[in-house]
């Protein structure tokens, strides 16, 4: 068993989601060209991703080196990137199975009426054999933890996405009976209720309801996502001390970035679309017309043009955060390609206020620096073990560096699972096991009193 999920997740996204999806397809009734069609455009999703994810690594990750050693930056954990973060998830005996023990426990969690969302973001699953990794290796390789760890963070995710889907569903268009179960997303929506309420509360703060179209009415071109990459990109290359024409490319590079994202999410749109429209018929008809959400990739969404201006505008902010932060180790040079991911679950709350999201953000990756530097040491222990198993280079370490990743390992969700199971160990299990049980307990109780009105 170890052995087949290793080599399906070695297949990566782009192979493993068209499988899975033309699969998924036919299973629920939808014809075979459809079906495949729908795959592929998911899998084609993926590629282009991971073509752009490529264009800022690769153009990018060299002068914000250079940056660093510049202004002589000693920060001693080394960003990973979420690659590593994913290779150290799978190539572990918690995350071979995760996927089995996760979808089984998705069913029984939908038969009792504690959640209401099928979790088919099957790629995402890494993020919980990641934390149940990190478990596995500071508790002395114990399985019991691991595993604790990652179905600990696997329910209260499909809880969150439950909570949350009604607000996602009314502010993304189109976007009608979808959650989204990835609990790096959803780790910045208590970050995103509790900061907007404190907005809210500062006399005259409404006043600064800027969206990014009303970005474009103000600032004209210049509002543009497009025109915002150009001079962020120009800007990273000047501090980089480098010529003219190095400066330009860097410029039209992240420009490029800008514009190409929107355009491959709508691949996703498009592709499980479909899947989606007919799983609903099917859940209806199978579940007496309950109500039940599809949880789905969050690169449906990270093309919305508030997503991508407070990105834009946060990367050069969070490098120059990471510098002056008090207890920070980790300068985000490689994670800055998924900043996309920190706003899915932040828009519907601040109904994409510019200004408000970026607070949110701006607080949320400063704390989340700190959930790096002090998961370092557990990660950096997770990586060795990996790479000395594997030969993964994705698991390599850089010499006299500790590995760090923005995703997962600033997530909230992450961060608590880690201290709870590192610090306080069997009175952390408990702890953890009780909040857990409250919200399954909490979540049933809205379903049947929904149910009970509908």
């Amino acid at each position: 068993m170890e052995q087949v999920f290793s080599y399906i997740i070695s297949l990566g996204a782009s192979v493993m989601m068209p499988i899975l999806f033309t699969i998924i397809g036919l299973c629920i009734g939808l014809k075979f060209g459809k079906s495949l069609k729908s795959g592929l455009y998911v899998g084609v999703g993926f590629v282009g991703l991971g073509i752009v994810t490529a264009l800022l690594a690769n153009n990018f990750g060299g002068p914000l080196s250079e940056i660093s050693r510049l202004y002589d930056l000693q920060l001693g954990v080394f960003d990973m990137g979420w690659p590593a973060a994913a290779a150290v998830a799978y190539n572990t005996a918690v995350g071979a199975l995760i996927i089995p023990i996760c979808l089984g426990i998705n069913f029984l969690m939908l038969i009792t009426k504690t959640t209401r969302t099928i979790n088919i973001d099957l790629w995402n699953y890494w993020h919980y054999a990641f934390i149940g990794a990190v478990a596995y290796f500071v508790m002395d390789k114990s399985l019991v933890w691991g595993y604790f760890a990652a179905i600990v963070c696997y329910i209260n995710t499909l809880v969150m996405a439950d909570l949350t889907a009604p607000k996602f569903q009314s502010y993304y268009e189109g976007m009608e009976g979808i959650s989204i179960p990835q609990p790096f997303c959803q780790s910045f929506t208590a970050f995103a209720i509790l900061v907007n309420k404190g907005l809210d509360l500062i006399p005259g703060f409404s006043k600064l309801d800027i969206d990014a179209e009303g970005l474009k009415k103000k600032f004209g071109v210049l509002g543009e996502p497009l025109v915002l990459g150009v001079i962020v990109g120009a800007l990273i290359g000047v501090l980089a001390q480098m010529d003219i024409k190095k400066i330009l490319f860097l410029g039209v590079t992240m420009g490029a970035v800008m514009e190409l994202i929107p355009r491959i999410t709508r691949l996703f749109i498009d592709g499980l679309m479909p899947i989606s429209e007919k799983t609903q018929e099917v859940v209806k008809r199978r579940f007496n017309g309950k109500k039940v959400f599809i949880g789905m990739s969050p690169a449906l969404v990270i093309g919305h043009p508030t997503t991508l201006v407070v990105s834009l505008l946060l990367i050069p902010v969070t490098l120059g955060l990471a510098v002056i932060l008090p207890g920070n180790e980790f300068l985000p040079l490689a994670s800055l390609a998924g900043m996309f991911y920190v706003f899915v679950m932040v828009l519907p709350y601040t109904k994409g206020n510019v200004v408000k999201t970026f607070i949110v953000g701006l607080i949320a990756l400063a704390i989340g620096l700190w959930f790096v530097t002090d998961m370092a040491p557990a990660f950096t222990m997770a990586a060795h073990s990996v790479f000395e198993q594997t030969g993964d280079n994705a698991a390599k370490i850089p010499d006299g560096f500790q590995a760090g990743a923005l995703d997962f390992a600033s997530s909230l969700f992450g961060w608590i699972i880690y201290k709870c199971v590192n610090n306080l160990q069997w009175l952390g299990m408990g702890l953890l096991s009780v909040i857990t049980l409250a919200m399954m307990w909490w979540n049933r109780q809205r379903i049947i009193a929904d149910e009970k009105n509908s």
